[in-house]
């Protein structure tokens, strides 16, 4: 049976990757978690962008493990403040913050800046490395990924719902359906999951690859 390793830490994570990964487990391939393998080690996250930080922890956990393997980075881009946070994330004000640091940083330095200059948008990158020792000897590996985002704006106050750890989704109000992210029904986050729907075009090309 083929094995691919999902590298992440994050429960919630997980659960959605495996949702989005569903289609390899029907043609035999078996998903895998760091539990599983036992590896509880995590990369320093130096990438510049979401796709180099993506590629950065599927080669670190393939080169851990050898296995062909499934990393994902994403957040917030605010193209007004200078595409940030981006790949800074919890440590935007230049320290570790909190989801409430976090919400009124963004506020602060939004503050009187109108609705068409605050545009958002929710982007991910989700990469598949398949390591030399399963690629047939192509040198260096094979790397496989795709890219996707929501479009939206931030808001001029947060929803004030609890964030769990995802601060910004309490300020993003989806485009598509000119309702905050937190907000959205089951349904409609389907609609626009980015995640998802990198995952399924994703899925596609390792199908491609393997078998």
């Amino acid at each position: 049976m083929k094995k691919i390793l999902i590298a992440t830490h994050n429960p919630a994570k997980l659960e959605e990757l495996r949702f989005g990964l569903k289609k390899l487990g029907k043609i035999g391939i078996k998903l895998l978690s760091l539990n599983d393998v036992g590896v509880e080690k995590e990369p320093e996250e130096t990438g510049k962008t979401f796709n180099e930080n993506s590629l950065l922890k599927a080669k670190f956990y393939s080169d851990l493990t050898r296995l062909p393997t499934i990393a994902d980075d994403g957040g917030l881009v605010i193209p007004y403040l200078n595409n940030g946070p981006g790949v800074k994330s919890k440590r935007w004000p230049g320290y570790e913050a909190s989801d409430e640091e976090l919400i009124a940083y963004t506020l602060l330095h939004l503050r009187g800046v109108k609705k068409s200059q605050r545009t958002a948008y929710l982007e991910t990158c989700v990469t598949f490395y398949l390591p030399e020792v399963h690629s047939r000897s192509v040198p260096g590996g094979v790397v496989v990924f795709e890219q996707e985002r929501i479009k939206g704006y931030i808001a001029e106050k947060p929803t004030g719902r609890p964030t769990n750890g995802y601060p910004f989704r309490a300020l993003f109000i989806v485009n598509k359906f000119n309702k905050y992210y937190d907000e959205l029904t089951e349904q409609e986050h389907l609609e626009v999951n980015h995640r998802l729907i990198a995952l399924e075009k994703l899925t596609k090309r390792i199908k491609d690859l393997l078998l």
